[in-house]
């Protein structure tokens, strides 16, 4: 194999070395697929559709997971990154984005997360299960990646881990993969460029901030990143790298985040993390004015809790079209990004946080139109 015959290489050099090879477009040798890999290959597609019903099943599978096989990083940050997917999503029928955003823009917000969660599950989640089933068989099985619609950019990296069980390495590939997946499918997308990401609801979540990235851990502590530029690919590998550095370098905080995380199940709600600001059941009454109730991060005295329902309870599950065909690999030099450049970082973010709760608490109680 050709990770075994180069592996006192650097690991960088082996792997951009496969990968100028398939830039090269050197032929690509199919391995025909057996009665019992054509078998699997159903079986996979079924066992992916199966948890690729809404942001909770989704969630629930990535940890489950990435409880099964730790060594599989990037299962335990799909999992954290995907609670925040499905807050966002019951957001839009939450207690501030009813009052700043029409009916139309939160369905085409919605449409616009809900697709791009289903696409990134039904792209890696195969990927998973592959590499579950090499190690059933104790042989690698990844040339079956292709027959999956997956990136040869992951063929490569899959078989790279194989070998050499880089876990950096491999979860940060998963993450320049999964975002360069979206790229075209979703950022790119006329209809959710003119829908969502070219008006003003999405400035206002950027100018908001109300795009963090959140780890819960303890009893009501946060940390996490933030995000400013969605529709830069850069940014959001960059943010990966970050988010990575923030969940995994710090051993005793991952620890903490990945009990938070087995102690509380992912409901969509706001709630799971914060229950003294957030609650799935609306506490106020319909037609009555609130004055402002939040003073860093508190409830004022008497002040009801915000509103953060379940998913269940805010969204039905979404029938999608079949993923838009093509493979995103097409520069060598995207294997930069593996480079280990992000020192352990504190991710320290609740002041952040608490701050864009109160800007946003005030907008939608003043209901203004805000101009850019």
């Amino acid at each position: 194999m050709f990770f075994w015959r180069n592996r006192d290489k650097p690991p960088l050099e082996i792997i951009r070395a496969e990968l100028r090879k398939k830039n090269k477009g050197a032929a690509v040798v199919q391995i025909p697929l057996t009665g019992r890999d054509q078998v699997l290959l159903e079986n996979i597609k079924k066992v992916t559709a199966k948890h690729n019903i809404n942001n909770v099943t989704r969630t629930k599978a990535y940890l489950d997971f990435y409880l099964q096989y730790p060594d599989i990083q990037w299962a335990f940050l799909g999992h954290m990154v995907s609670r925040n997917g499905g807050y966002n999503m019951t957001d839009l029928k939450g207690e501030f984005l009813t009052k700043l955003l029409s009916k139309k823009e939160r369905d085409s917000f919605f449409s616009f997360l809900e697709r791009g969660n289903w696409l990134i599950f039904q792209d890696v989640y195969p990927q998973f299960l592959l590499y579950e089933e090499s190690l059933r068989r104790g042989k690698p099985m990844f040339y079956m990646l292709s027959h999956l619609n997956v990136s040869t950019f992951m063929e490569t990296i899959w078989n790279y881990f194989w070998e050499n069980h880089d876990r950096y390495i491999h979860c940060i590939a998963m993450v320049i993969n999964e975002q360069s997946y979206l790229e075209k499918r979703v950022v790119q997308n006329l209809v959710y460029q003119k829908e969502v990401l070219n008006k003003f609801e999405f400035i206002l979540q950027d100018v908001l901030s109300f795009n963090h990235i959140l780890f819960p851990y303890g009893d009501g502590g946060l940390k996490g990143q933030t995000l400013h530029q969605f529709e830069s690919l850069h940014e959001r590998i960059l943010l990966g790298k970050r988010l990575y550095s923030v969940l995994f370098k710090n051993k005793d905080f991952h620890i903490q985040a990945l009990e938070w995380a087995k102690l509380h199940p992912h409901t969509g709600s706001r709630k799971d993390y914060w229950p003294h600001l957030f609650n799935n059941v609306n506490e106020g009454t319909p037609g009555i004015a609130y004055p402002l109730r939040l003073k860093s991060c508190r409830l004022r005295k008497g002040a009801r809790r915000f509103y953060s329902p379940n998913l269940e309870n805010a969204w039905k599950n979404v029938i999608q079209t079949e993923a838009e065909p093509g493979d995103w690999f097409e520069d060598w030099r995207v294997a930069d990004y593996l480079v280990d450049d992000m020192e352990m970082m504190d991710g320290e973010i609740r002041d952040e946080y608490c701050k864009t709760l109160e800007r946003l608490e005030i907008a939608a109680l003043a209901k203004k139109t805000i101009n850019f």
